[in-house]
């Protein structure tokens, strides 16, 4: 189930030299980190809290619903074909008595029918009050059942009412409310905590030379919460190897999340301690590694206690493209989820081959076809801040008219209402790569 684990040494200061596989390509990467990963257990949750969550055991009617007969009209329950003497509510009637009901009240013992009050007239006899049939009552009105809603006639106890398997939505939730439930089993959702790294990062105002605002704080949040995850908390540090080990030693929150993501630090250079920290721990490499632009020192390790931690690269595109590429799949699987294919959409522009890589480049879609957005390098948000998605373009490139594998992107409509590879969402507005329709890759 590990299909790559790298079994050699790391220190804070150094990296053994080792003989590693090739990495994996984009297609497998995203496989391996489904596959490395079993469902979390389900949990017993409040009803309001269950509410866009995955069940996992069926709702079952615990009695019949409605569980008693009830009146269908505001008016009387009636016995017999009338007049009628009125008598107190909610006693038993005798043949030709009758007593005030209200909508959804319990239809008294020996009640045949109810008489709505558009139906009806109640007056004093002189005797007690007295109650009959109206001149211009419909024909009907005092037949059997009349105006009465049955014990057991939406569901009968047992019977289930929502499925396991089911999102749940609101009314589902006061459909479990009505049939007697307190709390419901669901699919646990992973909680996932955040490690910021990177002395020279900036969380407010306008850079300096020299430093960098920060992109990941403001959104990663969000987007764990599109994935199905759960935000555990962010910490941030500097660059330090000590900071590093403590981070992962002792996650944000106090409680020990399902996953860490971190950003940064993911490179060979003596300043990115990714590596050493989760040897430190006793940790593993599950992948190390992807072939693909960009986000290719995307890295993904296990710790003994069972955490995950997912190394994102430091440049902010190639960070969503790892996070997709690795943290998606793997959340999926956490949470009991199919693995989400590539679909195809028709390529709107050329796009040259990058050998040995699959390229990730944001695009947008219009009427079944995937334009490439512009300014798309590692560093930059402009393309993907108006993408619908990103395609993955194989190495050898893609030609105008022919079909490239496409994602959506977890904000876009195409992730929520179902992704196909026939999907065709409505105009938008491209920006067009350049006007020979021709998509101008970054290098470097």
């Amino acid at each position: 189930m590990l299909a790559q684990e790298i079994l050699c040494g790391t220190s804070p200061t150094s990296h053994v030299p080792c003989e590693r596989m090739p990495a994996p390509t984009w297609s497998e990467a995203r496989q391996m980190a489904f596959d490395c990963a079993v469902p979390l257990a389900s949990a017993s949750v409040p009803l309001a809290d269950a509410i866009g969550n995955v069940l996992t055991t069926d709702v079952t009617a615990r009695q019949d619903l409605p569980h008693y007969a009830s009146s269908a009209m505001d008016g009387w329950a009636i016995h017999g074909r009338g007049p009628w003497e009125i008598t107190t509510p909610g006693l038993p009637l005798s043949p030709g008595q009758a007593s005030v009901i209200a909508t959804g009240g319990l239809v008294p013992e020996g009640a045949v029918a109810v008489l709505r009050k558009e139906s009806g007239h109640a007056f004093d006899a002189g005797y007690g009050l007295q109650l009959a049939l109206k001149p211009d009552a419909k024909p009907g009105e005092t037949l059997p059942g009349r105006h009465i809603r049955p014990a057991g006639e939406e569901a009968r106890a047992g019977d289930v009412l929502v499925p396991s398997g089911t999102l749940l939505n609101p009314a589902h939730i006061a459909l479990a409310a009505v049939a007697g439930h307190d709390e419901l089993q669901v699919q646990r959702k992973p909680r996932v905590a955040v490690v910021l790294t990177g002395s020279e990062v900036v969380t407010s105002g306008v850079p300096a030379a020299g430093q960098v605002r920060d992109t990941f704080g403001p959104q990663l949040g969000a987007v764990i919460s599109q994935l199905g995850g759960i935000p555990g908390g962010q910490q941030r540090i500097g660059d330090s190897y000590e900071e590093w080990l403590s981070a992962l030693d002792s996650p944000p929150g106090g409680e020990h999340p399902d996953v860490t993501i971190t950003t940064g630090g993911t490179g060979k250079s003596g300043t990115d301690h990714f590596r050493a920290a989760v040897a430190a721990l006793g940790g593993r490499l599950l992948l190390d590694g992807v072939a693909m632009r960009p986000g290719h020192p995307a890295v993904l390790a296990e710790l003994p206690d069972g955490r995950f931690i997912i190394g994102l690269p430091g440049n902010p595109l190639a960070a969503m493209m790892a996070l997709m590429t690795i943290g998606e799949p793997l959340l999926a699987a956490l949470q009991n989820r199919p693995f989400r294919t590539a679909g195809h959409l028709t390529s709107g522009a050329d796009v040259d081959p990058g050998p040995g890589r699959t390229q990730l480049i944001p695009c947008t879609f219009v009427h079944g076809l995937a334009f490439p957005a512009s300014h798309t390098g590692p560093g930059m948000m402009r393309g993907l801040a108006w993408a619908d998605g990103f395609m993955a373009v194989p190495p050898g490139g893609v030609e105008a008219g022919e079909p490239v594998p496409v994602m959506p992107l977890p904000w876009a409509s195409a992730w929520t209402s179902g992704w196909t590879s026939a999907w065709s969402p409505a105009q938008a507005t491209t920006d067009f790569p350049n006007l020979s329709g021709r998509y101008a890759p970054w290098h470097g």
